[in-house]
Formats: structure tokens, C-alpha cells, sequence
């Protein structure tokens, strides 16, 4: 309604030349230099990502969360590995996929991007990390922007440099976290340093505007229907307003300038119109005004604050401010706008001299005989009187407390460098192997890690083969105290093992008798296989493990070799790699090596394959009887690797081509007469010519790939 108050007041003036100015004042007030009334921006504007042609880019001020649009995409990228192509295998083909992508953030330049979330997730964090891998680069939207080079080889001459807009360009991000698609983004973009003025924001939407600093703003997203909505919303929230000023605007609120005035007493049409005061019904006043914002606190999602008055009335006024602010700031922009509502009841008339004239609709006036500042809602003349038609302006609301509510942000956790782990132990399924295999777990020095890409050669790093990903994160860590050795035959309830954990957010469990039967809680500790029944926490990433089962899977051998920083690696069967290799790579060193988001450079580790996993293991319960004669019988059992539990009291399955065993003797008062004897039945007889002193005796079992350790006993003489 302004342009039809300011028009007559230009054609009382000046005639039709007036009219036409009073005419473009009041459009400048009308639609703030901009256009027919529109909707303004909504919060659902900035949190949805799309990639349509025409969607409308904010202009971001302070420090925003927003969704973008995606403006270049390439094709998913398909990247195939095969692994396990061990002896009669088949390889296994996996399959992972990447894309490269750009996203416009913002419609002005801004100074940088902090963290990005993915499905809501942090895809990278405040510290600038990357939890999944990708390349990134950030094009501020300088004047004077190079064409992205990706973009432009793959869409040759032409291609936009997108200058006075940001945006973020994604190269070959990993898909596999995001179901092999390109994830809904957002982002946190900082476009200015520190709080913003919402004075600071108009001016750069619309030169003309001037004025008041008003409502402090964390960030602001300016986008919506028209300039003019955005300035509207910037005033009603901030408790500003917009007056002409000049050949521009000026925004002002309560604390402004004023003008003083007073009631000349002159007669309007012979009616002795004066001063008079109205007061609106209290039901004309929202009950309740609610404010809808974005809060820092709560990872910049949509929060909600409400000011509610005593009386009657249920009407709801909702403001959606795409502003970042404080609950507490919310709030009190809640109850400064119910204030200024229920003040605006009051409409008060004064009616001035001819030099009242220049005053404008927007000024803030005092009247003679009233107390308080008015601000002129609209100005007519007649004849020689200027009738002003005021509202009472209301001092500024004390500041409000208010909560965010429960904060549930994204986990920020640290992905850190990779720690890999690769060994060979014997196979921990029934079915016996057909080829070596080495194990590769892996897993980060933060929460975060997720996977690593891994290679791993067989030549000394002349070939790499490529080996696909990591598996789940391992829980692995080293050694800080060393449990004494105990016999594989007990349950060792003296000794003990601390060890120290990667991070903290790794964790161990107990486990029952039951439990530990079916295998959980094993670990490789050292070189041995231990299973472990109690796993205490002593604070930070520190265990202690006791109720323990040793020289589990035929590692006795290596039960009491432990050392201080010796590995921790608890086997668990999503969290292992297993590679099949040629039996060629046996007594050989395989080089392995991983590269994960948080690695500077390639992470790698070294394993020899003496044959654990496909030898069997040495023989037990070795022993020896004497005979009449005078010599003796030695006997034992033979274990084998398709039999590790045993559960029906008679011998274990065979899991090689034959039985067979290799006994070593050892005898002559000097012990240099050393014989082989090749058996094929779980025992040897002894002359008494060879017990003339004591016979050492060493037994191992062949097997298709090689030989077992040995069990090893004296018989004496």
C-alpha cells in the first residue's frame, strides 16, 4: 500500500512530475527495488540436494549449511579385482565403483567449505579430514575462477568456469559406503567470517539499502521468490523496516533517529479531527508466534522456538528464517515479535503542520503530551494538514534462554593412518586348505576407518597385484604385558596378557565355557593362537585377558615367545582377508601394502609363509613303553587339519593324500647318530641295541605341502 500513499503525497507536491517520483519511492519500498510480492525462502529450500535445470542457488552469507545442486556428473566408474586364485580355485571377481561429480553451493563467493555430510553422516570432518576416499577441490567463486580441469577434459571447449559462484568438485569419490550411488551432500559453507549484520546482508542484496545494524545473524541463505520477500523476512525477525532514503532505502529500527512532533490542532474537512487513539481486539494477536531456524548446535538442522502470551485468541503466526542462530537468540526474536505484535494494536492519529511534510512513512517520531518512539506506518495531506498514522514501537526484548533440545550430531571421528596386519595361521575352517594362505587384517589409529585398498607382490615389489579392499575393521593392537608360558593341555587361569588397543572405541567380551568351545575370543597373540575367556578394561585402550587357552590350532610351539609390542590380533572372520597362494611363495616373504583416506603415503608390512596353513600339525601325546627284550615302543597321535575340535573320542579324519611320518633318531653316547625312519603307522619299536643310552626322538607328519613341527621325546636308556 505504500506506492498508493506515496503517490498522492508526490502529486500534492509537485503536480504529476511528483506523483511520478512518489510513485517509484513506493515501488523502491514496495518491492524493495525488485519485482511483484513472492514467497520468501523457506528451511526445506536449503536441505534438499538437486540437480534440475533452473534451481534456484542461495547467496550465503556467514557460515550456512546447504544442500547444492549438482551441476556436472560422470557416469559411475566400475573398477573390477580378482583375489583368491589359489591352487584349484577359481579367482574371485569383486566389483567397486566411484564417480566424479560438482555441486554449486552458493550464488556469491565464499571463503572455504568446513565439514560435508553424506546421508547424514560426516563425509568429511571439522579438522578438514576425508572419511571416504576422494579427490576434492573447492572453487571460491572469485571473478576471475579458472575453469575446473576435470570438467573441462571431459567437456571439452566451453566448458563454464562459473565465475561469482562457488562450487565443490568431487573426483572419484568411492561409492561403496553410499550403496553405489552418489550420496545426498550438504555442506558447511563458510561465505564470511564471524557473526553477520542483517543490515550487512540487505546492503549486499540490494545496493540502495542502508541503515540500522539490527538482528546479528550466524549465517543466512538468501534465496525465495524475490529480493523483496528475503529484505521483508530480514526486517520482520530482526524487528527492522525499510524507509526511502534518498534514491534508496534506509533500514531502521527502534534505535534510530527520531523527530519530534506535534498536534497543531487544525480541523481536516471541518471535522476538528485532532488526535484520537484505536485499539484492536487482543484476538488480532497471534497467541502464539513460533520462529523456525537453523541452529549450529544441532549440526545446523531445523530447530524451533515459540513465545506465547496470556488471553484469548489461537491464532499462529510461523516465520521461517533460513538464518543460523542461537536457541536462546531464536527465542528472543520469538517474544520480540509477539511484543511488537501486541503493541501494534494501538494505532494513534496525529494530525501536524504543513512542515510535517517531510516526514516519510518509516521515520521514527516522538509526540508532544506522549511518552515513547512511533513509527509513522503511513502519511496523508489535505489541505494544509499532515496526518500522520503511527504505531508504538516496543523497546528491544531482554535476551531469552532457551535450549537446542537433545543434540544427536554426526560422529566426527578421526579416521587416522592405517595399521595392517598380515600373517599366515593354520585354517580355521574344518575343510582342510588347498594352497598357502596368508591373512591381511587392518583396521585405523582412529574410529573412523572404514577400509583400505590393498596390493600385495610376491617378487619383492618388482609386480604388484592388485587386491581389492580391506574387510570390516579389525580390533587389533600390541602387546604390554606378556603372560608366562603354560601348557596347551590346561586352562591357564595364572596367566595374564594386557595389551593395548588401536583406539579407544575397539572392545573386547568375555566368553563361556561354551563360547570359547565354539571358537570365539581367538586371537593371535604373538605368533600363537590363544583363546582368552575374561577380558577386563583398565581404561583408554587398555585390556587385561586371562582365563586363557593356549597354543591354540598346533601353535603351541610358539607359547611363551612373546614379547613387549608384539601383535594383538583378534580373528574374526568378517574382519579377515584370506589370499590363496602358489605353493611357490612357501618359505618366500610377500610384501603387502594398503592405502586408506587418512594415509599420507602407502602403509606396508611383510610376511613370511613357512606353510602353517596347509602343513599339518605335529603329533601328540608322545610316548614310549619298554619291552621284554629290552627295547621299547613309542607311539602317538596325529592331528589333522580337517579335525581341529575333537568330538567323538576316536581319531581325526585324514586330511592328506596318505598317513605318513618322518621319525628322526637320535643316539651314540655323543648324540651325532642321527637316522631318519620313514613310518606310515602312529608308531616305531626300538631294539635294545638302540637304547644302548638315550634315543632322542623327533616325529613329524607329512602332508601334501610339507612336513609338520615335531614332537619330540627322549627315551632313555
Amino acid at each position: 500500500m505504500a506506492t498508493l500513499v506515496l503517490t498522492a503525497v508526490g502529486s500534492a507536491v509537485g503536480g504529476p512530475i511528483g506523483g511520478a517520483i512518489g510513485a517509484l519511492i513506493g515501488q523502491s519500498v514496495d518491492h524493495a527495488l525488485f519485482g511483484t510480492r513472492k514467497e520468501g525462502p523457506r528451511l526445506v529450500e536449503l536441505a534438499v540436494q538437486t540437480s534440475s535445470y533452473g534451481s534456484q542457488i542461495p547467496k550465503l552469507f556467514g557460515t550456512m549449511r546447504v544442500a547444492g545442486t549438482v551441476i556436472w556428473a560422470t557416469d559411475l566408474i566400475e573398477n573390477r579385482t580378482v583375489s583368491g586364485t589359489g591352487k584349484g580355485q577359481a579367482g574371485t571377481a569383486t566389483y567397486s565403483y566411484a564417480a566424479s561429480f560438482a555441486v554449486l553451493v552458493s550464488a556469491r563467493a565464499v571463503l572455504g567449505i568446513g565439514r560435508i555430510w553424506a546421508e547424514g553422516k560426516l563425509l568429511r570432518g571439522a579438522a578438514g579430514d576425508f572419511k571416504t576416499a576422494t579427490g576434492f577441490r573447492l572453487h571460491r567463486g572469485g571473478e576471475d575462477q579458472a575453469v575446473d580441469p576435470l570438467i573441462a577434459s571431459a567437456e571439452g571447449a566451453g566448458t563454464p568456469a562459473y565465475r561469482g559462484c562457488a562450487y565443490a568438485v568431487f573426483e572419484m569419490l568411492q561409492l561403496a559406503d553410499f550403496g553405489n550411488r552418489i550420496p545426498s551432500l550438504s555442506f558447511e559453507v563458510i561465505a564470511d567470517e564471524g557473526v553477520v549484520l542483517v543490515s550487512t546482508i540487505a546492503k549486499a542484496l540490494a545496493g540502495e539499502v542502508s541503515g540500522a545494524a539490527s538482528l546479528a545473524v550466524g549465517g543466512f541463505a538468501a534465496s525465495g521468490g524475490s529480493i523483496r520477500a528475503v529484505l521483508e523476512m530480514l526486517g520482520q525477525a530482526g524487528g527492522a523496516w525499510f524507509a526511502p532514503s534518498g534514491r534508496g532505502l534506509v533500514m531502521r529500527d527502534a534505535a534510530g533517529a527520531t523527530v519530534a512532533v506535534a498536534d497543531e490542532g487544525f480541523a481536516v474537512s471541518g471535522k476538528g479531527v485532532r488526535r484520537a487513539r484505536a485499539v484492536a481486539a487482543i484476538e488480532t494477536v497471534p497467541r502464539t508466534v513460533t520462529v523456525g531456524y537453523y541452529d549450529a548446535a544441532r549440526d545446523y538442522q531445523a530447530g524451533v522456538q515459540r513465545a506465547r502470551r496470556p488471553g484469548a485468541g489461537v491464532r499462529d503466526e510461523r516465520v521461517e528464517v533460513p538464518a543460523v542462530l542461537e536457541a536462546g537468540a531464536a527465542k528472543t526474536v520469538a517474544e520480540a515479535m509477539l511484543a511488537r505484535a501486541e503493541a501494534g494494536r494501538v494505532r494513534r492519529t496525529v494530525a501536524a503542520g504543513f512542515g510535517a511534510m517531510a516526514i516519510a512513512p518509516g521515520a521514527c517520531v516522538t509526540v508532544a503530551g506522549e511518552g515513547g518512539v512511533w513509527r509513522v506506518a503511513d502519511v496523508s495531506i489535505e489541505g494544509m494538514v499532515t496526518t500522520l498514522g503511527l504505531v508504538p514501537l516496543v523497546a528491544a526484548s531482554l535476551p531469552a534462554t532457551a535450549t537446542s533440545g537433545r543434540v544427536s550430531g554426526a560422529v566426527d571421528a578421526v579416521v587416522g593412518a592405517t595399521i595392517l596386519r598380515a600373517f599366515e595361521v593354520p585354517g580355521l575352517e574344518e575343510t582342510p586348505l588347498r594352497a598357502p594362505r596368508m591373512t591381511v587384517v587392518a583396521a585405523g589409529s582412529g574410529a573412523a576407518w572404514r577400509q583400505a585398498a590393498l596390493l600385495y607382490s610376491v617378487d619383492d615389489g618388482v609386480s604388484w597385484v592388485a587386491a581389492g579392499v580391506a574387510a570390516a575393521p579389525a580390533v587389533l593392537g600390541t602387546i604390554v604385558v606378556v603372560a608366562s608360558g603354560a601348557p596347551a593341555t590346561l586352562v591357564d587361569r595364572r596367566g595374564v596378557f594386557e595389551i593395548i588397543l588401536a583406539h579407544a572405541d575397539m572392545e573386547l567380551g568375555d566368553a563361556d565355557a561354551a563360547a570359547l568351545d565354539r571358537g570365539v575370543n581367538l586371537a593371535l597373540i604373538g605368533d600363537e593362537l590363544v583363546q582368552f575367556g575374561r577380558a577386563e578394561p583398565l581404561g583408554g585402550a587398555r585390556w587385561r585377558l586371562s582365563g586363557l587357552l593356549r597354543g591354540r590350532r598346533g601353535s603351541e610351539a610358539a607359547i611363551g615367545l612373546q614379547f613387549v609390542g608384539d601383535r594383538f590380533v583378534l580373528i574374526e572372520a568378517e574382519a579377515a582377508r584370506a589370499f590363496d597362494l602358489p605353493v611357490s611363495v612357501l618359505g618366500r616373504e610377500v610384501r603387502v601394502m594398503a592405502s586408506g583416506v587418512g594415509d599420507a603415503t602407502p602403509v606396508e608390512t611383510r610376511c613370511v609363509l613357512h606353510g602353517a596353513s596347509v602343513v599339518p600339525p605335529s603329533p601328540v601325546h608322545l610316548g614310549w613303553r619298554g619291552e621284554a627284550d629290552g627295547g621299547a615302543t613309542v607311539r602317538w597321535t596325529r592331528r589333522s587339519r580337517a579335525g581341529w575340535r575333537w568330538i567323538d573320542g576316536v581319531d581325526s579324519p585324514l586330511a592328506e593324500e596318505s598317513e605318513a611320518y618322518r621319525v628322526t633318531l637320535t643316539t651314540g653316547t655323543t648324540g651325532t647318530d642321527v637316522r631318519d625312519i620313514d613310518v606310515s603307522v602312529p608308531w616305531i619299536v626300538l631294539s635294545a641295541a638302540e637304547r644302548g643310552g638315550p634315543v632322542g626322538v623327533a616325529v613329524r607328519q607329512r602332508g601334501v605341502f610339507g612336513e609338520s613341527l615335531a614332537a619330540e621325546l627322549i627315551v632313555p636308556a
